[in-house]
């Protein structure tokens, strides 16, 4: 056994867990007060069924074998061997379970304040134990777009790209929440009751990004990799957030935290397909057109009248498929890329396997999550009552205040 590489996985597995407890804050200081509990009520089981999921499911479909399409072995991780000399197999599982768990809860976000708890307790199962799975099968599981040379290092498209995607669909089927939008269509904000939760939320999300990114590496054999990839890590949000801020300041008059914060995580959702395959000036480069994207993407939710509360679809969604696709421009083959970035006279070869690798993972995703969506409102239905929106979701679904003798309630 290599104990490094063990330990470098399992402590990177470790600080991407704590991503959830990041993903919860910066969920909860967005939505009022009378839904936080709820929000983090689905953060909590987002990843206790990941896990389970995971477990039964989701590692047979994404590496019991390399078949082309799915795995078809290693259910309850029966008989399954690490693929990693030197590393056991629990601590592989471990670190692609905790993905698993950040995939799902993006949707959470999204749909909040509005969004049956059972209805996402179906939803969390599923997109953790199948969906995700197919899609981790395809790129790092041996799979179809992995003989394509399509490189996703550590999750632009099979993590974000895929839960914005999802929380995309879910927040157009739900429709928007009560007050969003004025009657002739011009888009209201509803403030989130804690900025500071979201600030705190945020930094955690980018301290467990180096486990997300640095992690990816599956080892330590190569430090230089792993600082490059670090390095990376701290520059792309860290110049999104400047950007987000600046575009927000020159747009608005003021700059405006949440869309800096938003631009944080923008900036490190776009620089985590190409990590390790780019230098730190493209890290730049990618992290203030992130920063910009996340700004313009709201405005553009905005326009389409879809109500996503904390932004899930421009961060993870469009910053997802805009760091995929800069692998095929950005990407060097002397730091490890499969195939020569168009930058570096590689012609338009890798840029085209990246756009059909986000094309096939993202619409597979969307009609995918659009017929479980349908057939959970079917049986469940998705929405809460008019009368549980405004009494809001802790009171009515969890017969509790997240905030006890402050609840304040509107029947308007």
């Amino acid at each position: 056994m290599n104990a490094i590489d063990t330990l470098w996985i399992l402590l990177c597995a470790f600080l991407v867990f704590f991503m959830q407890a990041g993903f919860g804050m910066v969920e909860a200081g967005l939505v009022r007060t009378k839904n936080a509990g709820n929000v983090l009520m689905k953060n909590v089981i987002d990843f206790s069924f990941a896990a389970i999921g995971y477990f039964i499911f989701g590692y047979a479909i994404m590496y019991g074998s390399d078949e082309p399409l799915v795995g078809t072995a290693g259910w309850f991780m029966f008989g399954v061997e690490s693929p990693l000399e030197g590393v056991p197999v629990e601590a592989f599982w471990l670190f692609q379970a905790v993905f698993a768990g950040a995939s799902a809860t993006i949707v959470a976000g999204a749909v909040a304040e509005r969004m049956k708890f059972s209805a996402y307790l179906l939803y969390s199962f599923i997109i953790s134990a199948f969906i995700y799975p197919v899609v981790g099968h395809w790129v790092w599981g041996g799979g179809w777009l992995a003989d394509l040379k399509f490189h996703d290092f550590a999750g632009s498209t099979v993590v974000h790209g895929l839960g914005g995607v999802s929380a995309l669909v879910g927040a157009w089927l739900l429709k928007p929440r009560f007050g969003r939008f004025t009657n002739d269509g011009q888009p209201r904000a509803i403030p989130g009751h804690s900025m500071p939760l979201v600030a705190i939320g945020v930094f955690i999300l980018w301290f467990g990004w180096y486990g997300f990114n640095a992690g990816s590496t599956l080892g330590f054999s190569d430090p230089e990799l792993v600082a490059r990839i670090a390095l990376n890590t701290t520059l792309a949000p860290a110049v999104a957030a400047f950007s987000a801020m600046s575009v927000s300041w020159m747009r608005y008059g003021k700059p405006d935290l949440s869309l800096a914060l938003n631009g944080v995580l923008g900036g490190l959702v776009g620089i985590t397909a190409p990590c390790a395959v780019v230098n730190s000036g493209s890290a730049i480069f990618i992290g203030l057109a992130s920063g910009i994207l996340v700004v313009f993407g709201i405005d553009w939710l905005n326009r389409l009248k879809v109500d996503d509360v904390v932004g899930a679809f421009p961060v993870h969604g469009i910053c997802g498929i805009f760091g995929t696709l800069a692998v095929g421009v950005f990407g060097s083959t002397a730091l490890g890329a499969p195939l020569q970035g168009l930058l570096y006279g590689g012609g338009f070869g890798a840029l085209g396997i990246q756009a059909l690798g986000v094309m096939a993972c993202l619409g597979f995703t969307a009609i995918s999550m659009f017929v479980v969506f349908k057939a959970i409102d079917a049986i469940f239905g998705l929405r809460v009552s008019h009368e549980t929106e405004l009494k809001g979701l802790d009171i009515e679904e969890h017969g509790m205040e997240s905030y006890s003798g402050f609840q304040i309630f509107t029947t308007e």
